[in-house]
């Protein structure tokens, strides 16, 4: 039988990282994936594949973030039955996420499969990328299946503290990836569907490996009862679910409006945009890590009613993040030209580049801060918040683009960043305190927002 592994006990530093880091190096192994992908298929099928791929991105984005925001606001009921010992709701409830999840799998693959055309040509795709975007398309969309069992997999084995075997399952599917991308490329010679059916296949290889896992772990062996359908325990599942799902998607929205504009000042901007964007999805990597470490870490605590541990945990995952940004930031703000340069060729491009690195390195605190209060805030039970800061971040980002993209040009895209980053933040961070402050007054132990009460601890 293998065991789970229990958050709520033992040293709350040691825990946290202890759990972060096969994390941590389970999301820079997804961020080599993506770059390994790009670089083979530009390297091998030439710019317009590569074009068609990175068209379809934004819409993958739109449609697979919002089933990650589901099978992540999953995983907090998840965690919280666990963390309160409760094991007849911690069956009913995995149970309950399996079935909405593989009903949730059938809409979106239907509705994106159906839809991918139109959508195609709403975003004015060209025609002469066109075929091999729908044909991307239709087998990323086709085989959906596999990223969601992934994702659903992964987030249970996290909500009951298990973060080595998602690291373990990334390690065996980016292997795969990156030697049968080459393979079905320069080997078999083959178009756009080699990397999309090696992206689904090397889904299947990952969501098998934690669901071998998940088999192995008495607290969750389910039995026929427990799928009957439960209403409550369905209710339960989607009101985390359903606002992380919407503020994945409204973020996408953004950046999606952003790239629009962006797109229409030229392809050297384009270009420069587009690095930029690969940089900050790297270069957070560690500070979304303490986030999701922050959301287990609190579902679980949260469920067994130590209010303390939370607290402990946020400044544990706050130092983290904050690491992050002195590192990274320092990075973006003293050596944007180098970053540039390993990227773009053209000195225009490079130029642009540094203006978004540097301006988004001095204020990229606030993403890094947002992950963790955001997480937070989440694993609390508590999405309305969220779900409310990623409409603010997609007014702020699109406002900032529109109204100073005449005046500014290229700027107002990393003031736009900036604008979503520090709005998301101040309404996630005051939430995160409102609530954790209510809970540690209701508990008798509690005095870590009472510098008084602190000493007779």
């Amino acid at each position: 039988m293998t065991k789970t592994y229990d958050l709520t006990k033992g040293n709350t530093k040691s825990v946290i990282l202890r759990f972060f880091f096969p994390m941590l190096l389970t999301n820079m192994l997804q961020q080599i994936y993506t770059i390994a992908d790009t670089m083979i298929v530009g390297k091998g099928l030439g710019d317009d594949p590569l074009a068609a791929v990175g068209n379809m991105s934004s819409l993958t984005f739109f449609i697979i973030g919002f089933s990650l925001g589901l099978t992540n606001g999953f995983s907090v009921s998840i965690a919280q039955a666990y963390g309160a010992k409760d094991g007849e709701k911690l069956r009913k409830t995995v149970a309950s996420s399996v079935l909405l999840s593989a009903a949730i799998t059938i809409l979106l693959t239907a509705v994106s499969v159906i839809f991918l055309r139109s959508v195609l040509v709403m975003l004015q795709t060209s025609e002469v990328i066109m075929s091999d975007s729908l044909l991307y398309g239709y087998i990323i969309f086709g085989g959906l299946f596999s990223t969601i069992a992934y994702n659903l997999c992964a987030s249970i084995l996290r909500a009951l503290g298990d973060s080595k075997t998602p690291f373990i399952a990334i390690v065996f599917s980016t292997i795969f990836n990156i030697v049968f991308n080459w393979v079905s490329i320069y080997v078999l010679h083959m178009g756009v569907e080699g990397p999309a059916i090696v992206t689904i296949a090397s889904q299947v290889i990952s969501a098998a490996i934690c669901y071998a896992k998940l088999r192995k772990i008495e607290e969750i062996r389910l039995a026929k009862e427990y799928f009957k359908g439960n209403f409550r325990v369905y209710m339960d599942l989607l009101k985390n679910g359903v606002p992380m799902a919407i503020m994945n998607s409204i973020t996408a929205v953004g950046c999606m409006t952003v790239q629009y504009f962006v797109n229409g000042m030229g392809v050297a901007y384009t270009s420069a945009y587009s690095a930029c964007s690969k940089y900050i999805n790297l270069f957070m990597q560690p500070a979304c890590t303490a986030g999701n470490t922050m959301s287990s870490f609190t579902s679980q605590n949260y469920g067994a009613k130590e209010y303390r541990r939370i607290y402990e945990g946020f400044k544990v995952c706050m130092a983290i993040a904050f690491i992050t940004y002195i590192v990274f930031g320092s990075v973006m703000v003293f050596f944007p030209r180098f970053l540039a340069s390993l990227m773009l060729n053209g000195e225009q491009q490079i130029e642009l580049a540094m203006i978004y690195l540097v301006r988004s390195g001095i204020m990229i605190f606030a993403v890094d801060f947002l992950f963790v209060v955001r997480n937070g805030c989440q694993g609390m039970g508590k999405p309305l918040f969220p779900m409310i800061s990623g409409i603010i971040e997609m007014v702020f980002r699109v406002a900032v683009i529109v109204i100073f993209i005449d005046d500014i040009g290229f700027a107002a895209t990393s003031y736009a960043e900036i604008a979503a980053w520090v709005g998301a933040v101040l309404i996630n961070g005051a939430a995160f305190y409102v609530y954790l402050r209510g809970y540690l007054k209701k508990d008798s132990t509690g005095r870590f927002f009472y510098k008084r009460r602190l000493k007779r601890a």
